[in-house]
């Protein structure tokens, strides 16, 4: 049977810019990335809309959103549970990730424009930044941003969808074991040497990056 929370979830706080439902949402996906939220154990809308001092309804909307996403499940008259997943999920979603993703920029060589390679610098610029900084949740936030702007590129929006997907679920069950700094560092590196074959038009190399980062992915899960 699945123990009841009885504390709440050092979550963020929250305030700016986003919608209320948005911003909670981002922050549960936070504490999924950095195991607050744990399989197993029930929580409350009420409980967690008290931690963020708001109302129980933008929580769970935010909850609804999580369920949709596949990562936590609603428990009725209960709560929602964080959805366990197996290492042979895991490594079945990395695998689904590098059908997708690796072929898909491999396509990209040698056709990325000036403007998207200044949008994906910048983003690569930003995910070295939140490595060095040694901040997992930052982190992870810009480097799927670059991924959604990379495979935008494609022009195929279905792809861009399970893409998105296959990465929050093989993301957001928490880290087997945080990155040290120099683990996120070397990860990060990947994005500039991703773009770097993509300008030159290398789609091997281009192919190599992508898969030796998602190596990086599955081994911190």
């Amino acid at each position: 049977m699945s123990a009841l929370a009885d504390e709440l979830v050092g979550l963020p706080n929250i305030g700016g810019r986003h919608s209320l439902r948005r911003q909670v949402a981002d922050a549960l996906r936070a504490a999924l990335v950095t195991g607050k939220m744990r399989p197993g154990v029930i929580y409350s809308a009420p409980a967690l809309a008290e931690q963020f001092g708001v109302s129980a309804t933008p929580v769970r909307e935010a909850m609804i959103d999580l369920v949709n996403d596949g990562l936590i499940e609603a428990i009725r008259y209960r709560g929602f549970r964080v959805v366990p997943l197996s290492t042979r999920d895991l490594d079945e979603l990395i695998e689904m990730r590098e059908l997708i993703e690796v072929p898909a920029v491999g396509r990209l060589a040698g056709s990325i424009t000036d403007e998207a390679t200044g949008t994906l610098r910048a983003l690569a610029d930003e995910v070295m930044t939140e490595a060095v900084k040694g901040d997992v949740s930052r982190y992870l936030d810009a480097d799927r941003r670059f991924h959604t702007q990379l495979l935008t590129l494609n022009g195929n929006r279905m792809l861009v969808q399970m893409a998105h997907d296959l990465c929050n679920r093989s993301r957001l069950y928490g880290l087997a074991k945080p990155p040290e700094r120099a683990e996120l560092v070397a990860c990060a590196l990947e994005h500039g040497r991703l773009l770097d074959a993509l300008i030159r038009g290398d789609a091997g190399k281009a192919e190599e990056s992508m898969r030796r980062h998602l190596g990086h992915v599955r081994s911190w899960t």
